[in-house]
């Protein structure tokens, strides 16, 4: 599977972004999507993702309420709407596979197979 993650930029805080994660090599099929991010200095850390299979979503406590995930079948490709941005949201942002994943594990950098090359956001106060 190759990953295509897009959509990222500069804006301003309380601004808003649309991440895109396109596919290709094969369908998504039972997979989890996920999005993560990294920060200067700091480590990945999950922020979103979603059960292909089921539309299933799951949340960091630092996005939720602000983000939504969401997939068009179409397309095989995910987005990462993201509202309300913080600075504190500035990073690089990587969209990922975990092939087959048991729900457990979506929120587990570790479970996750495939990675994008990644689209950096960044916000400003």
């Amino acid at each position: 599977v190759q990953l295509q993650a897009s959509g990222g930029g500069e804006v301003q805080a309380g601004g808003s972004l649309r991440l895109s994660c396109a596919a290709s090599g094969r369908p998504f099929s039972n997979d989890g999507v996920g999005w993560f991010r990294q920060a200067p200095g700091k480590g990945r850390e999950f922020v979103a993702a979603i059960r292909w299979s089921t539309s299933a979503t799951y949340y960091s406590d630092s996005v939720k309420g602000r983000s939504t995930i969401s997939r068009d079948r179409a397309k095989n490709t995910v987005y990462l709407q993201m509202n309300n941005l913080k600075p504190a949201d500035t990073a690089v942002y990587y969209c990922a596979v975990n092939a087959g994943a048991i729900t457990s594990t979506m929120r587990s950098r570790d479970a996750y197979d495939y990675w994008g090359q990644g689209t950096l956001v960044t916000v400003s106060s």
